[in-house]
């Protein structure tokens, strides 16, 4: 029996919909490295600290607009309150790690790591939560760990760069997927628990006179967008995920690192020859992860009984 118009519809606008807030979503993570080669005369950590602030603000007038106060306080206890200190810790990494290789010049191996993320998640699955890894899965996570372990013997302590944003990353998408809270009441309660080393940071930088906050109206304004520049693709890719398949999801990944790339040459970054070597081996295996992720989404469900 064919589907009617009528009922195809709703679907494909909801699929459009969910396709725009990704792409919107992952557009704005690929040219983020801009904004803090911007902001690239105020220091990481003070980054970092306006990061949270702001983003509480924020998270806080969507909570009460929606709300949701009341479900985030009950939810965000016990256990759950402790695997969001842990995410929270997690993510705090992640967001330092990254403005500061914006800042040092290695948005090519920032956007590295974020190529090798999606195989890091797969190896977490099998490895944490017992997940069967499929054959292709397995051989690309070889060929791209072949592409890390070149830019090691050979890159140097840039290396690092990658696999502490991979890994955090990784293990703060493991963590929230354990965790009994949704996306946006797990990004307030995580920015919320950071909020006092942000706001403690914040105040000592600005008794000692170094305070980046006030030093110009741009300025301000652009460290006040921190929140919304933190928060919007975050809540926009939570969005997109109810609305699409993890398939479409797994392969619109790759628009973020791929535009870091480009960034980075924008930025003056140089090509070595060790970069020729080990991004190919890493987009292939992200491109086998992608073809295998294909298959199996197209490849029919065995039927019961």
């Amino acid at each position: 029996m064919s589907t009617s118009p009528v009922s195809a519809d709703p679907a494909r606008a909801s699929a459009n919909r969910g396709l725009a807030l990704a792409v919107g979503a992952y557009g704005i993570w690929g040219f983020l490295p801009i904004y803090f080669h911007i902001l690239s005369n105020v220091p990481a950590l003070q980054i970092l600290a306006h990061r949270i602030v702001w983003s509480v603000l924020l998270l806080g007038v969507l909570v009460f607009a929606f709300g949701r106060a009341g479900d985030i306080w009950r939810a965000a206890r016990g256990r759950t309150l402790l695997l969001l200190c842990a995410s929270a810790a997690l993510i705090a990494i992640n967001w330092f790690v990254y403005i500061w290789s914006v800042e040092t010049g290695h948005v090519l191996e920032a956007s590295l790591g974020y190529f090798i993320n999606p195989l890091v998640n797969v190896a977490l699955g099998m490895l944490v939560l017992g997940e069967r890894l499929r054959r292709w899965q397995g051989v690309a996570i070889g060929i791209a760990a072949a592409g890390v372990l070149v830019m090691a013997l050979e890159g140097g302590g840039a290396i690092l760069i990658s696999l502490a944003l991979a890994l955090s990353f990784g293990f703060y998408g493991l963590v929230r997927k354990v965790v009994a809270i949704d996306s946006l009441g797990g990004l307030t309660v995580e920015t919320i628990l950071l909020i006092p080393f942000a706001a403690v940071w914040l105040a000592y930088t600005a008794g000692q006179g170094t305070s980046g906050f006030g030093v110009s109206t741009s300025q301000n304004a652009l460290l006040v967008a921190a929140g919304v520049i933190t928060a919007t693709p975050l809540l926009m890719f939570a969005a997109a995920a109810r609305l699409l398949p993890l398939s479409m999801m797994g392969l619109l990944q790759y628009i973020a690192p791929t535009l870091q790339f480009f960034v980075a040459l924008a930025l003056g970054e140089p090509l070595r020859t060790v970069h020729l070597v080990a991004f190919p081996l890493i987009w292939a295996g992200c491109a086998l992860y992608a073809w295998d992720s294909i298959r199996a989404a197209r490849a029919p469900v065995p039927a019961e009984g």
